[in-house]
């Protein structure tokens, strides 16, 4: 028998469930691999973090991804300090889905928390491809946001008891949202990953960014294959890794921003993705699980810590700036290798480069 529950009752299973489920990082991280120069010419005070995805101008090319609002007072807790960590890292922060928030006004205070709290910052909304234009508009004004973010949560929704049947239409819908809104749109996966053929849907309605939320981090099927009395089994294993996604997203349209997430847990994960081809990098389960478990104060010495394994990183590379560091050669091996082979991207693209 399928028991089922309220949004609110929904959303702190989700992040109780995520906390007990640890990431599983993807070996295939391991699969790439920076060479080595002997001759940096440069000094780690000539390294800057700024970056810009679109038109957005960050401070650093690490987000707060989307997490959770909409659970009522537990929630609330966690986005406020989340906020307070962004605002003192100078990160860019995406709140989790707010259509609770629209179908319920007394759960707004969970998402608005992260506006009052970082009054300056860039914060990104967020719904469900399920959204119309209205409901974007009023996602975008309840947290003064900088940017839209769209998730697509297709298998998450297939393997929740009480989750959506039909996505007839979604490309539809966000072409319409982008077109009526006034800030960037950002389409996100939700766990699986995105392949070129979705990514160059995306950049033909003009998505200002795709972020290819992909297989590695935080599985969102077996977190609802624990709400069901019945599992299915083989979704926990569906997608495209973060890696892959990344590359397949950077080879399928120069119109289009990539954002990486998923399974990212240090510098060198963070650096791999960005020289792989995404414009920043978006952490939401290992920065959950430290906040929770060791509270704001041990979360920005996190954030600082990588920023400062990315600075040394990139010294090591010669990469001055996150647009260097996108040049600096790779290379690809195993499982990663093939995979793009069989869908026609070169992996020489990567070996063959340089910073200049």
């Amino acid at each position: 028998m399928v028991i089922f529950v309220s949004r609110s009752e929904r959303k702190w299973d989700h992040i109780r469930f995520a906390l007990q489920n640890r990431q599983n990082s993807s070996s295939v991280f391991d699969e790439i691999k920076f060479i080595h120069q002997s001759l940096p010419n440069i000094s780690v005070n000539d390294v800057r973090l700024d970056h810009s995805i679109g038109e957005l101008s960050l401070s650093s090319p690490i987000f707060i991804n989307a997490m959770t609002g909409g659970g009522g007072e537990k929630t609330h807790r966690i986005n406020k300090e989340l906020a307070i960590a962004a605002k003192s890292t100078g990160l860019a922060m995406a709140v989790g889905s707010q259509m609770s928030a629209l179908k319920d006004k007394g759960e707004r205070y969970t998402y608005e928390i992260v506006r009052k709290e970082n009054p300056n910052g860039i914060i990104i909304a967020n719904l469900g491809s399920e959204a119309t234009v209205d409901q974007a508009k009023m996602a975008i004004d309840m947290v003064a946001a900088n940017a839209l973010q769209i998730h697509l949560n297709v298998i998450q929704e297939l393997t929740m008891p009480e989750g959506d049947r039909d996505f007839t239409d979604a490309l539809k819908r966000i072409d319409n949202i982008v077109n009526k809104v006034d800030v960037p749109v950002i389409v996100k996966e939700v766990g699986f990953g995105v392949g070129k053929e979705t990514v160059e849907s995306l950049s033909s309605v003009g998505v200002a960014a795709v972020d290819v939320g992909g297989a590695g981090g935080t599985n969102f099927a077996e977190i609802e294959n624990k709400r069901r009395d019945r599992m299915i089994s083989f979704f926990n294993e569906w997608g495209i890794p973060t890696p892959i996604s990344i590359m397949e997203a950077a080879n399928a349209s120069e119109k289009i921003s990539v954002i990486g997430s998923g399974g990212f847990n240090t510098g060198l994960d963070i650096a791999k993705g960005i020289a792989m081809g995404a414009n920043g990098i978006g952490m939401a389960g290992s920065f959950l699980q430290i906040l929770v478990e060791q509270g704001v104060e041990a979360l920005e010495e996190e954030i600082e810590s990588l920023h400062k394994e990315l600075v040394l990183i990139m010294t090591s590379l010669g990469a001055k700036t996150i647009s260097d560091l996108q040049k600096a050669p790779l290379i690809i091996f195993g499982e990663t290798f093939h995979w793009l082979n069989q869908r026609g991207i070169d992996t020489k693209q990567y070996s063959q480069r340089r910073i200049e």
